[in-house]
């Protein structure tokens, strides 16, 4: 049996609370430094699967008032899949008018995951 400490900085909340996680064969075993909840809950998954939420803007064409827009990853992408989505981002545009949660780019990268917008344009 193979045992592992990993340390992570949680990033749910603004305390950043610093996790040592114990592993045993590449498994969770305990999860020390939490303050809450939420910080047990994403060592766990952190670990086995690391996702992220998106967030960047993209022109938009037919407005006269607002040259970009901000959007976001409608939920988080596989961590890995981070640089592909932003680029498929990066060759984006959307058109006027732009109300907040409309899809920008569907299923971004195969990932199952739409580029919604997040503000008006």
């Amino acid at each position: 049996m193979e045992r592992e400490t990993r340390e992570l900085t949680c990033i749910n909340c603004p305390l950043g609370c610093m996790l040592t996680v114990t592993l045993e064969d590449d498994e969770v075993v305990s999860v020390a430094g939490n303050t809450c909840k939420r910080g047990d809950t994403y060592a766990r998954k952190e670990i086995a699967n690391p996702t992220r939420i998106v967030t960047t803007s993209v022109p938009v064409d037919g407005s006269a008032s607002e040259r970009m827009v901000s959007v976001k990853t409608a939920t988080d992408i596989p961590k890995d899949q981070i640089f592909n989505v932003m680029a498929a981002i990066r060759n984006t545009r959307a058109t006027a008018p732009v109300e907040v949660g409309d899809v920008i780019v569907a299923n971004v990268c195969d990932t199952g995951v739409d580029i919604v917008a997040t503000r008006r344009a």
